[in-house]
């Protein structure tokens, strides 16, 4: 068995590299296993609220990230059926002066390489990719010892610190004894992209170019916002489904989701269906944040792996940044013990994620409402200013999460 000289980190997505580049800005050496055998990232866009890039920026990723991103101008809320406005949420200049940091959306693969791009350039981060870190057990002198496979070979090696960050279907979860496993929610989630020209043409007003617009339905909501650079309209309809147990993204018949937004109205039938809509379907999976996220003989997890959380909220790559830089943090704060470092990262995240959770959930309840519901949804935000909307978000984007771990 060979002993690690640093904490190892499983999974290189997100949360693991962000994780990774915030220890090293600690001067906290780490290595990454990484069992794909080059970093390349799947899915589609995603939304970086304030909160997240404030963190990012920090960490020299937002300059890494550049002009891929883009700022949009606004969030609209829309009813999908007469795509009536109902609500708009400024961004662009006033959400940064605001809440002190850009409201970026990205292609996931962007974002990955700009934090990819980083964590090659720290001589404290290490990254091994092609290797299977899924077994490990607790050492009885203390720390983790994890099982590891590449090229055919196996290792054994001893860590201090184990951080897991391996997603929604942790392997590695299982070590907590409190843990909570994931579950499927009975939601679905279609992804698609489509070259911003053909996606404006196809959708004939229904959207435009320069914010995040929502369409609101009871049986869908539909998010579409710029990624790449602005080339390209990102796309997402979350809806109850099944899809097989833990499957990913897979190409799936997308004739119920075609039928469904064109039944709501005949724009979005048509953004459905235009050329070049390869629609895949990803499950929604959930991990309850009130399970446990440490042991004290050496393990965390972070993201996805302790909390994953369905995207109604769009705080799931946020999350995982603010999780990664105050476990770092923590194990700056107390190097010599990292039993209390991980005991204080667990206090300090899980009543924020629970919150974050929460209205997640609600999103959920009143963006897919009917009937009075709706109506008194609707009257309420159509009566509601663009100062009040912003000021409905100032506990999620205006926090800083390294603020709230120096207050502890």
């Amino acid at each position: 068995m060979t002993d690690a000289p640093r904490a190892i980190i499983v999974g290189a997505g997100v949360a693991g590299l962000t994780a990774a580049l915030a220890m090293a800005r600690r001067g906290l050496p780490v290595r990454i296993y990484e069992r794909a055998p080059e970093l390349t990232e799947v899915g589609a866009g995603l939304q970086l609220s304030p909160n997240a890039t404030r963190l990012l920026a920090r960490l020299g990723v937002l300059d890494a990230l550049g002009d891929r991103a883009v700022r949009p101008q606004a969030v609209e809320l829309k009813k999908a059926d007469g795509l009536s406005p109902l609500a708009r949420v400024p961004l662009g200049a006033e959400a940064e002066t605001r809440w002190g940091a850009p409201y970026l959306v990205a292609h996931r693969a962007d974002l990955q390489n700009a934090l990819l791009q980083r964590a090659q350039s720290e001589s404290l981060i290490e990254i091994v990719t092609g290797a299977f870190a899924e077994k490990a057990e607790f050492h009885k002198d203390g720390g983790v010892r994890l099982h590891v496979e590449r090229n055919g070979a196996a290792e054994e090696i001893h860590t201090p610190l184990l951080i897991a960050g391996d997603g929604v279907w942790s392997h590695l979860r299982r070590l907590v004894r409190t843990a909570v496993r994931s579950r499927f929610t009975g939601f679905v989630a279609w992804r698609a992209t489509l070259p911003v020209e053909q996606a404006l043409a196809a959708g004939n007003g229904a959207l435009e170019a320069d914010r995040v617009t929502a369409f609101m339905h009871p049986a869908f909501h539909l998010v579409a916002y710029p990624i790449s650079g602005g080339a390209a309209i990102n796309l997402v309809a979350i809806l109850p489904g099944e899809v097989p147990l833990n499957a990913w993204a897979q190409d799936a018949d997308d004739a119920p989701l075609k039928k469904v937004l064109a039944r709501a109205n005949p724009a979005l039938g048509r953004l459905a269906a235009a050329d070049g809509a390869s629609w895949t379907v990803w499950p929604v999976h959930a991990v309850n944040p009130a399970g446990a996220w440490t042991s004290p003989q050496g393990l965390a997890l972070i993201g996805d792996a302790a909390h994953a959380v369905p995207p109604f909220a769009a705080q799931g790559a946020g999350m995982a940044i603010e999780d990664a830089v105050v476990l770092a943090n923590f194990l700056a704060l107390h190097r010599d013990n990292p039993a209390t470092a991980l005991a204080a990262y667990e206090a300090v995240r899980k009543p924020r994620v629970t919150r974050v959770a929460r209205r997640g959930a609600f999103n959920r309840f009143t963006w897919h409402a009917g009937g009075p519901v709706a109506f008194a949804r609707d009257m309420i935000l159509k009566a509601r200013s663009e100062d009040a909307l912003m000021a409905d978000f100032d506990w999620l984007y205006g926090f800083d999460a390294e603020a709230a771990d120096q207050e502890r």
